[in-house]
């Protein structure tokens, strides 16, 4: 079997990767050692710019429907309610989807499946990458089929999405170096009787240990999360799911009845990053390339924007010609992002749950009470939302951003939402393509643009009227012109509106 790319691993990340690749047209074979998709919930948490992603290819409002936004946090201590944050709208202004969304895997990666079903592509289950080997112009991959029959794919790239104990990550020698949290994490999804709703996250403060029960979707159904006490000893492969619950009632400290378990597991948490996202022909993403604690639900959103990223770059390589150099900036830009997110999430985790005295002082007797004051902020929500939603993530290092001119956003930052005659400017950038877009104060002339030039096959053009919203944004009050790349970052901004300055920008792709 030929193609251009083999994914190996059909979790979120590969699944996501897949998807962006038809849009692009790209040809690819992605393969998977399981039978399907998993039917646990896994991860539950998606962000604001994974549904912005999902918006691009039509399907965030499907996902939106097979979850629950979550709205409010309730925060309890010593068996008593302290505190409560209303987070549904945090994000308000910053983005068409303001909040985070609770959602089991299980559903979310049928969702992704359906997507390539829908285009007739499949994945090859039950098919387990054994080995490869990197040649000039391809990469030749051994596969033990259903029937044990071992097969060869040829292909021009190989993108590893086959999580931590990635064997394309072992094969390419590359190290995946961190730390590991010495307490047992648990997870349980059940049903709860009690009698503090059914519509809230809520979370139990205590002095060095974490507890929280996330709201799902269905009749009273929670997903717990939690730790055990550093003195607990046993192997987390031997943990029973009765020390779990009796650890769950120990820890909330209030009236609760566990009436059904539906799933449960128990770990213990690393973080690690590899020292390179890609090696030749071949590339990581996902836990294959990073993983964190659970803290803020980032890592599975952060592996299906690692495919985003990288998904337009091979397009461009594959489908239009690009230098092969523009690989090169996958790792250049998503190692800078892995490094900063697995610092933030060990960061967050100990504010959270860790034992530092002034930490603990902090969580259980002022953050409860002064919580709710300091989420009606605006400064508060402007700087905690773009953080944890992943919107704040940016390439301005990156040698494919080019500023000209004093812009408040800068090139390498995602494209800033907001709305345009009360429709949303996203609306706008769905195509698989370059944009370049025009904000006129109506004094500057604008000159025939690039879309012409190139057929409309690798850009289209869109010509607004500079607002007030928009030079609230830009912090620009005259005619201007930006070009976004594929993944809806921004490539060049700049006060030149010269058409010659947009070719220049597009002919490094070309």
């Amino acid at each position: 079997m030929q193609t251009d790319v083999l994914i190996v691993g059909a979790g979120p990340t590969g699944l996501a990767l897949a998807c962006q690749l038809v849009r692009f047209g790209v040809d690819f074979i992605i393969i998977d050692k399981n039978e399907g998709t998993t039917p646990h919930s896994k991860a539950i948490g998606v962000q604001a710019r994974t549904l912005e992603i999902y918006e691009q290819i039509g399907i965030a409002g499907d996902l939106i429907h097979l979850g629950a936004p979550a709205s409010i946090a309730k925060m309890f201590a010593g068996g008593k309610q302290r505190g409560q944050i209303e987070f549904g709208e945090l994000g308000k202004g910053m983005s068409p989807y303001p909040y985070v969304l609770f959602v089991e895997q299980g559903r979310h990666e049928r969702l992704l499946y359906e997507f390539l079903e829908s285009r007739e592509r499949d994945v090859m289950w039950q098919n387990e990458l054994q080995s490869f080997e990197q040649q000039d112009e391809r990469v030749t991959a051994q596969v033990r089929g259903i029937n044990g029959a071992v097969e060869t794919i040829e292909a021009k790239h190989l993108v590893g999405c086959d999580g931590a104990k990635s064997l394309v990550r072992h094969s390419l020698g590359l190290k995946f170096e961190g730390s590991t949290f010495e307490r047992i994490f648990y997870v349980a999804d059940v049903q709860v009787n009690w009698r503090y709703g059914y519509d809230a996250l809520q979370v139990f403060l205590m002095r060095n240990s974490l507890l929280a029960f996330f709201p799902m979707k269905g009749d009273r159904q929670y997903r717990i999360v939690g730790t055990f006490p550093e003195e607990f000893s046993k192997d987390e492969g031997d943990v029973l799911y009765e020390e779990i619950e009796e650890q769950i009632k120990q820890d909330a400290d209030i009236e609760l009845d566990i009436t059904q378990v539906n799933w449960f597991s128990t770990y213990k948490v690393h973080t690690r990053h590899v020292n390179r996202f890609s090696k030749g022909r071949c590339f990581l993403a996902g836990d294959s390339a990073h993983i964190h604690t659970p803290a803020g639900a980032q890592g599975m959103n952060t592996g299906i924007q690692d495919g985003y990223n990288l998904a337009w770059k091979l397009a461009w390589l594959l489908k239009h010609g690009s230098d092969p150099a523009l690989l090169e900036t996958y790792n250049e830009e998503r190692l800078p992002n892995a490094e900063s997110l697995m610092k933030t999430t060990d960061r967050f985790f100990n504010l959270a749950a860790g034992k530092n005295l002034l930490f603990a002082f902090i969580r259980l007797y002022i953050f409860p009470y002064v919580s709710q004051f300091l989420f009606s902020l605006d400064a508060v929500r402007r700087f905690v939302f773009p953080r944890i939603s992943q919107i704040a993530i940016n390439y301005r290092e990156s040698s494919l951003s080019e500023n000209e001119g004093s812009f408040k956003v800068k090139a390498g930052d995602r494209m800033p939402w907001f709305e345009i005659g009360g429709r949303s400017l996203y609306d706008d950038l769905h195509a698989p393509v370059f944009h370049l877009i025009v904000f006129s104060d109506g004094t500057t002339e604008t000159r025939a643009l690039p879309g012409d030039r190139m057929n409309g096959e690798h850009i289209d053009s869109h010509l607004y009227t500079l607002t007030e919203k928009i030079e609230e944004v830009f912090g620009c009050q005259h005619t201007f012109f930006l070009i976004l790349r594929p993944d809806n970052y921004i490539g060049l901004i700049t006060d030149d509106l010269s058409p010659d300055r947009a070719r220049d920008y597009l002919d490094k792709y070309n």
